[in-house]
C-alpha cells in the first residue's frame, strides 16, 4: 500500500495534555493516513495512552490541534462513535453468550452495522459462533475482540497491546486477523510493546518518550537504521586467519568480525577467498541493527529535558 497517496485520517498538530505539573504530552504533530497501520511504541508513561484517548474522544486536550476524519473528537466526540471501533486490552462481554449472539449484541448498538456472519469470517471464528466466550482460547477470545470492534462497520480501529500474555501461536492467529484488516480499507492504530509485533504488522509507527514523538518513519528504515552498519560473522578452523587487508577482527578463537558500509563486496571478497584455500566460514551470519535495537537507542537518549527528534 502508499499510504502517502492515501488521504490523511488523522492529523495532529502541536498537541499538549497536562496533568498538574506533570506533562503528559509536549508538542505532538503526527499524520496517519487510511487505509495504513500504524504502531505507536514507547515505554510506560510515555504518554501513549494519553494520546490515543484524545484521538478517541475519551479525554480533553489541552493545547494543539487534533482532527480525526475532519472531526474534532474534542468537540464532536458523537459523530466519530460509529466511524471507529476500540479493541482494549481486556474486554467486559458476558462470558456465558456464545459467539454470534455476543457480536449480535454490539452489532444492535449501531445504525449500519455489518452482518454478524461476515464479521464471524473475517475473524476466522465461523466454526465457534455456537461456543461460548468462556470456553474460547486466549487468541479466538482476542479475535472476538476484534469482531465486536467491527461490528459497527468502522473506518478505523484502536487496538492497545492487542496480544499481551498471548503464548506465540495466539500472538500469530491474532496477527493475521489485523493484517486481514489492511484488505478492507480500515485503518488501524496499533500500541504494543512488541518490537516483532510492529515490525511484522505495521506500514508506519512512532516512537514516543516523555511526550513527545522522537522517531517516525517505516520499521525497516526508522532513525537511519537501514543505513547503519552491519555486522559479518564467521568462524574458521584453528590456525587460519582470513587476509590482513579483508579488515576482519578475531573477536575470540577463531571467531572473525567485521563492521561492513559494503555487505555484498566484503561477502564476495571473503567466500572468494575461502574457495580458493578451500576452507569453511562456519557460523557466517551477517547481523543488522533490529528495531528493538534503534528502539532502545532512542528511548535512552531521550530525558525530561533533551528530546531528539528523528523523521524517516
Amino acid at each position: 500500500m502508499n499510504s502517502a497517496q492515501s488521504p490523511v485520517a488523522i492529523e495532529v498538530k502541536d498537541l499538549t495534555k497536562n496533568y498538574g505539573t506533570n506533562a503528559a504530552l509536549r508538542g505532538v504533530s503526527l499524520e496517519i493516513r487510511q487505509g495504513e497501520i500504524f504502531a505507536l511504541l514507547g515505554p510506560n508513561g510515555a504518554g501513549k495512552t494519553t494520546f490515543v484517548e484524545i484521538l478517541e474522544g475519551f479525554r480533553h486536550r489541552d493545547g494543539g490541534d487534533v482532527h480525526v476524519f475532519g472531526i474534532d473528537p474534542d468537540h464532536q466526540p458523537m459523530a466519530l462513535k460509529t466511524r471507529v471501533g476500540i479493541v482494549l486490552q481486556s474486554s467486559g462481554m458476558d462470558r456465558y453468550l456464545n459467539v454470534a449472539e455476543s457480536v449480535a449484541m454490539y452489532s444492535s448498538y449501531y445504525p449500519h452495522p455489518r452482518p454478524v456472519d461476515e464479521i464471524l469470517a473475517l475473524v476466522g471464528l465461523e466454526a465457534k459462533r455456537n461456543e461460548r466466550v468462556l470456553r474460547l482460547s486466549g487468541g479466538q477470545q482476542r479475535r472476538l475482540d476484534v469482531a465486536i470492534a467491527l461490528a459497527g462497520n468502522p473506518d478505523l480501529l484502536f487496538l492497545d497491546e492487542p496480544t499481551t500474555g498471548f503464548d506465540p501461536s495466539a500472538r500469530r492467529e491474532v496477527w493475521e486477523v489485523i493484517k486481514n484488516l489492511r484488505g478492507l480499507g480500515k485503518t488501524v492504530v496499533l500500541t504494543t510493546h512488541f518490537m516483532d509485533e510492529a515490525q511484522y504488522l505495521a506500514d508506519r509507527l512512532a516512537v514516543i518518550a516523555y511526550g513527545r514523538i522522537v522517531a517516525e518513519g517505516d520499521p525497516a528504515t526508522l532513525a537511519g537504521r537501514d543505513r547503519r552498519l552491519a555486522t559479518v560473522h564467521f568462524s574458521l578452523p584453528a590456525g587460519v586467519a582470513p587476509p590482513p587487508e579483508f579488515g576482519f577482527n578475531e573477536k575470540a578463537n577463531n571467531v572473525f568480525e567485521v563492521s561492513s558500509k559494503q555487505v555484498a563486496q566484503d561477502l564476495f571478497n571473503l567466500t572468494s577467498w575461502a574457495l580458493s584455500v578451500g576452507v569453511d566460514l562456519a557460523d557466517l551470519r551477517v547481523d543488522r541493527p533490529t528495531l528493538e535495537d534503534v528502539y532502545l537507542e532512542l528511548t535512552a537518549e531521550v530525558d525530561d529535558s533533551n528530546v531528539l527528534a528523528v523523521r524517516s
